[in-house]
Formats: C-alpha cells, structure tokens, sequence
C-alpha cells in the first residue's frame, strides 16, 4: 500500500529575483478521518500564504516579513524577509476537493480527509444480440 502523503522531490519555481527560501518545520499525522499537517510558521500573514492543490501535489508557499521602518537605519540583520515553500505528492486516497486551512498563533493546520472508498457493486450480465 502506498503513503498517502509524500514529499516531492523536484520543485519548479518561477524565475524571480535571488532569495532566502526556507523549508518550514512540520509534523503530519493519521487519523481515522484522514490525514492532518501542522506547520509551524511564526511571524507569516495570513494574506502571504498560498495553499494549492493541482495534478495530486499539495502545495504551500509563502512569505515572511519582518516590518523595519523606513526611517530606521539597519545596525545589524539576521531576521529577513523570506519566501519559504513545501510541496508533498498526495495519494489518491485523500480527498483533494476537501482540504481544509486554519491558521492560527503562527500554526498553519490542514485537513486532509479520506476519499470515500467506492463500494463494490455488482454488475448483471446480459443475454442476447449486442446493441
């Protein structure tokens, strides 16, 4: 049986300007209703995140800023704006129309639930000429 979730290896990203770009920390775990992913994203707005789902892999982007005021002169810089991202290959067996995001204290959860498992069925056969 296959995992439900898996990192992707390979990441496209559009051709920008060079920068920082940080893959955030993250826990996710199973339950009976499927699957849940809880990153751990302090100082992001919520307008800086971007969340997708396209061809089964889940994608999260974002952006970290950190407000400096304009007339303030920079002594010294270890905390700057970054981008960060992390993408996962999703199996058939999460339901990718019912993804669900909350964030909340700098903690961003998505609900990944089940698809709904098809249940047998059983299929008559007919008798006679073909149509």
């Amino acid at each position: 049986m296959s995992e439900p979730i898996q990192q992707a290896d390979v990441v496209q990203q559009p051709v920008r300007e060079p920068r920082h770009v940080y893959t955030p920390a993250l826990d996710i775990y199973e339950t009976e209703e499927g699957l849940v992913l809880e990153a751990d994203l302090p100082s992001v707005k919520p307008e800086n995140l971007e969340i997708r789902v396209q061809d089964n892999v889940l994608h999260l982007f974002g952006k970290v800023t950190w407000p400096v005021s304009a007339t303030a002169r920079l002594i010294h810089e270890e905390i700057r704006e970054e981008d960060f991202y992390r993408s996962f290959i999703l199996s058939d067996e999460v339901d990718t129309e019912q993804i669900t995001a909350d964030f909340s204290d700098g903690v961003l959860k998505l609900t990944l639930p089940k698809a709904p498992k098809t249940k047998p069925r059983k299929i008559e056969v007919r008798t006679g000429k073909p149509a």
